[in-house]
């Protein structure tokens, strides 16, 4: 006696599967808040750089001197800080919270 398995009419729904975590999007608006601050707080700085070397009768020596010394510190802040708002927002699909 031989058995023969016939294939049945069976649906198999489409199961996909959940990787959201209640509190994750907190962390994603949180971390895009200090990323916002950040980088305002940089594109700050930058100006005040570049206007004090810009123009000599703008801000004191020491502001000159200061600006001088971090300027090229500041340019790569913010190109780290842009740079890693970017991979967050690519790998985390965020918008900046406001």
């Amino acid at each position: 006696m031989r058995t023969h398995i016939v294939p049945g009419d069976v649906t198999v729904p489409d199961i996909q599967p959940d990787f959201s975590a209640p509190f994750f999007q907190g962390f994603q608006v949180i971390a895009s808040y200090i990323l916002a601050g950040a980088m305002l707080v940089v594109l700050i700085m930058l100006i005040i750089a570049g206007a004090a070397l810009a123009f000599r009768g703008l801000a004191s020596d020491r502001v000159r001197t200061w600006a001088g010394e971090n300027i090229l510190w500041i340019f790569i802040a913010a190109a780290v800080l842009g740079a890693a708002s970017g991979l967050f927002a690519w790998f985390v699909n965020f918008d900046f919270g406001f």
